[in-house]
């Protein structure tokens, strides 16, 4: 394997940002201070090579018994297609294997969703602005 996952560490901040960045992750760049509590205070597993690069990485939350909530899940470009991502969901939901997983998904992402057995489910969104 090429990549290792370990648990969301400070001295991955500045890349997950930049990976953030890459990707038009806008509200999440420009509200970094919050982002970087967020994954601070959720269950964030990153994929890291044998450099230490981050190529990916997932964030959840979860009351541990019935739904486990991914956040984000996002994996560099050039590392995409190589099963990253669905590695990434496996460990998660293995942390909390009597869970549900719930998500959302924008119309880019739902094809790969839908590839790893997911099923369409209507939600909603509102964001508060301070």
């Amino acid at each position: 394997m090429e990549y290792t996952l370990v648990e969301y560490h400070s001295r991955y901040w500045e890349q997950i940002n930049e990976l953030n960045k890459q990707e038009g992750w806008q509200n999440l760049v420009e509200n970094k201070n919050m982002y970087r509590k967020s994954l601070e205070n959720s269950i964030t597993i990153v994929a890291v090579d044998k450099s230490s690069n981050v190529i990916g990485f997932i964030r959840g939350i979860t009351d541990g018994y019935t739904t486990l909530f991914i956040c984000e899940l996002l994996i560099i470009e050039q590392k995409r297609g190589r099963g990253i991502g669905n590695e990434l969901i496996n460990h998660l939901h293995k942390m909390y294997p009597d869970t549900r997983i719930d998500l959302l998904a924008t119309t880019h992402s739902s094809k790969f969703y839908e590839k790893q057995g997911f099923r369409i489910f209507h939600g909603y969104r509102k964001n508060f602005n301070n």
